[in-house]
């Protein structure tokens, strides 16, 4: 058996990719020089660090519980990953197994002398089969060669556009005509030598402008590009020196806003395709932006600032400081006047431009919390009878709905078991979609907290998104695969 550094460092780079540290992989892909291997990424499946580890794990365990007679007694404490590379502890636990063999062996006798059988029931959870969305009504989307990171359904029409660890999007056509959806590559290329390459770098943002012409991608190679529905490249914008982690529309179609690794974030004109206007205030890579108006908006950073700037203005009109580490993600409620923070301190905080402190200091995750989502209920919204509420989700494994009004969690959403990369309310804000590393998206009632759809996929699930209808659910994975739940087959 050999092993070369390469190798190893190949699948700590892919780790980090897929527990969510997409700057620090990054840095650890540069550091490692992971781009000049020549291993093929799209052969390696998902997790494929932890399947290692936990094979090593059980064999370790295996090694343990089995006496010096051949036989095997099943482990009381299972071992944690740290007890397996300490040999003191692996020592004295073998000591333990074979001291409880022997006391089981003279004491747990039947009246003929023989051993007596120590059975354990290993009790299953019970399932709702009514609640399992069979494989046969969920569409299968095939074609990514690599992990899909996003997805986005088109505002007016049935497209879902995907972005990809292949250095492509990809738009299909899911309208109910169509009985193979056909899909469109938009390859991401580089000029090298005067002549287009793929970029081989990652595609982790995508955002459809409000009337559903244009698409907007944001790639690792560090340029935005701008898209028509028929796959056609309007425009390459180049700025940013390194990846891009997040890109917006704003509300009037106008303007295209993203967020890189240089610690900036730039405000772009989408029909000329210039940079309209660059801002520095972080001192750290900038994660997440997001309109307030169509020419104010916020960021955050992994410095554990959210600075709020406005167009033609050259400094912060606004900055709250409070979170104790990276700030992951950052959303304005549908009227624009509280502003949601999520963090790796595990907490989420509410803000308001009236205050310097946060309204509200939420805590109850007990990770990372990775994403934030409001619902488009309340006033200014379509649902205005409906109260406003705030999903977060977290590597906790949970999702929490939370009443902002009051700074209360409503509901906490347990049935997920690894962690919850993205939530999305449904248009009418009655059912909110999670999409977990378990694979499986589970969509729940907002009002009573209930699980009313589960389907379980083929690859960790890095995000969930509605249809504007609200009768389509669409998801990506680490597999490459995309999916579609068709809510009204149900």
């Amino acid at each position: 058996m050999s092993f070369s550094s390469d190798e190893v460092n190949f699948l700590v780079y892919r780790y980090l990719q897929e527990s969510g540290f997409q700057h620090s992989a990054y840095t650890f892909g540069i550091e490692s020089h992971i781009s000049q291997s020549n291993i093929n990424g799209a052969l390696v499946p998902p997790a494929a660090l932890l399947n290692i580890l936990q094979k090593g794990l059980q064999y370790i365990e295996a090694e343990i519980s089995l006496a010096e007679d051949g036989t095997e007694q099943k482990l009381v404490e299972s071992l944690s990953l740290i007890d397996a590379v300490m040999p003191d502890v692996v020592a004295s636990r073998q000591n333990q197994q074979n001291q409880q063999k022997q006391a089981i062996r003279t004491e747990i006798t039947d009246t003929n002398g023989e051993e007596a059988v120590v059975s354990t029931k290993n009790e299953n959870m019970e399932v709702d089969n009514s609640i399992e969305i069979p494989s046969s009504k969920a569409t299968v989307l095939r074609g990514h060669e690599s992990e899909v990171f996003i997805c986005a359904w088109n505002p007016t029409t049935d497209l879902l556009a995907s972005g990809s660890g292949d250095s492509t999007a990809r738009i299909w056509d899911m309208s109910d005509n169509n009985a193979t959806p056909n899909q469109l590559v938009l390859r991401h290329c580089i000029q090298k030598g005067g002549t287009e390459v793929p970029s081989n770098k990652d595609v982790t943002s995508l955002d459809w402008n409000c009337d559903g012409t244009l698409l907007a991608t944001g790639s690792y190679d560090g340029y935005a590009r701008i898209w028509t529905t028929d796959g056609r490249l309007a425009s390459t914008l180049g700025q940013h020196k390194g990846p891009i982690f997040a890109l917006k529309w704003n509300k009037r179609g106008n303007y295209i806003l993203s967020a890189g690794v240089d610690k900036t974030t730039i405000i772009w004109d989408a029909a000329s395709g210039q940079c309209t206007q660059q801002f520095s205030f972080h001192s750290a890579p900038a994660l997440d932006v997001d309109w307030q108006t169509n020419t104010s908006f916020a960021s955050c950073s992994t410095d554990q600032c959210i600075h709020v700037c406005k167009l033609t203005v050259d400094k912060p009109i606004k900055s709250f400081q409070g979170h104790t580490n990276e700030v992951n993600a950052i959303k304005w409620d549908p009227q624009g006047i509280l502003l949601a923070s999520c963090s790796d301190d595990m907490t989420l905080k509410i803000w308001s431009m009236k205050q310097d402190n946060c309204v509200h200091d939420l805590q109850a995750h007990a990770k990372e919390i990775y994403t934030i989502k409001w619902s488009p209920t309340g006033p200014g919204t379509q649902n205005p009878n409906m109260n406003l509420i705030l999903a977060s989700a977290s590597f906790d494994s949970t999702v929490r709905l939370w009443d902002v009004e009051r700074g209360a969690c409503i509901h906490t959403l347990l049935k997920h078991t690894e962690p919850v990369y993205s939530v999305a309310f449904s248009p009418d804000g009655k059912f909110l979609a999670s999409g977990s590393f378990d694979k499986c998206v589970h969509i729940w009632s907002t009002q009573s907290g209930q699980l009313v759809h589960s389907y379980k996929g083929t690859g960790g699930i890095f995000e969930v998104c509605w249809n504007s209808r609200g009768d389509k659910v669409g998801a990506s994975a680490s597999d490459g695969s995309v999916f579609v739940l068709d809510l009204r087959k149900l």
